[in-house]
């Protein structure tokens, strides 16, 4: 018995251990590809950690705090680079923010802490923006970075708007679709992760939730689903969709295809929802 609890514990602290410290994709490609002009930024987390940015600005820049901007964050385990063809669509209209989050790209970090410490980085991105001259702020995020930038809108005012493609609505209940085929041995290894999450950061890396988070929002709010996601459940986007029950300005647009399938004229109506947001 002591030797199957102590394979437990180990087996459980590994898995936690190589979830927040997955290795870092090296991603081709950059702005210039996209006939894109960026401006690299650094920019300082809460505990010092060093975020890397590309800031592009549109091709006729208007006076000053005029113009919408857009922060792009990517999804897990990727880098800024992997949203370079969603900010070429943007980049005609908006200014657009690319950032790296902590412990991703060529940004410093030694683990990432799966959204809970990114809500304060999204938090320290809009800073910049805003020291940049842009007030009409709006932010996107894929998998992972949906999940921040649902939290994060809840917590800064200053983003009037959020879109998110295949986010997570709790991340205990992504724990348990993951062990999932450990069958009734699933639940303990979302305690032990919530514990291993307290252990190495210092809190409930799963509290708040983007669900709850959702659930407080009043500004425009655009998300994007799979019913057939491999690796986010569609019964997270639909526990998102009755979180945002009582938002007007909520939209949803559910369709087929795998995580990294996005539909066909998708970047045209985030655009649009951009453009009538901000």
């Amino acid at each position: 018995m002591l030797v199957a609890v102590a394979v437990l514990l180990a087996f459980s602290a590994w898995t936690f251990w190589m979830a927040v410290r997955p290795p870092r994709l090296a991603i081709p490609g950059t702005p210039a590809d996209y006939r894109m002009v960026a401006e690299a930024l650094t920019i300082a987390s809460e505990d010092g950690i060093r975020l890397a940015a590309w800031l592009i600005e549109p091709p006729t820049r208007r006076p000053t705090g005029e113009g919408p901007l857009v922060i792009l964050l990517h999804g897990y385990p990727a880098n800024k680079a992997d949203l370079l063809p969603i900010a070429g669509a943007l980049h005609p209209r908006f200014a657009v923010l690319l950032v790296d989050l902590r412990s991703f790209g060529e940004s410093g970090g030694r683990a990432t802490t799966l959204g809970f410490r990114e809500r304060g980085d999204l938090r320290r991105v809009v800073d910049a923006a805003v020291a940049q001259g842009y007030t009409r702020i709006g932010v996107f995020g894929y998998s992972l970075g949906g999940a921040v930038a649902l939290m994060g809108a809840a917590e800064d005012p200053r983003i009037r708007a959020v879109a998110a493609w295949a986010p997570f609505a709790d991340l205990r209940v992504l724990a348990r679709d993951i062990y999932g085929i450990f069958w009734l041995l699933k639940h303990p290894f979302v305690e032990l992760m919530i514990l291993w999450g307290r252990l190495a950061f210092g809190a409930d890396i799963t509290r708040p939730s983007p669900e709850t988070a959702a659930a407080e929002l009043t500004i425009p709010v655009q998300l994007w689903a799979s019913r057939d996601d491999e690796q986010i459940p569609f019964a997270h986007a639909e526990r998102l969709q009755r979180a945002l029950a009582g938002n007007p300005r909520a939209e949803f647009h559910f369709g087929a295809g795998t995580h990294n399938d996005r539909v066909e004229g998708f970047e045209g109506r985030l655009a649009d929802f951009f453009a009538r947001s901000l």
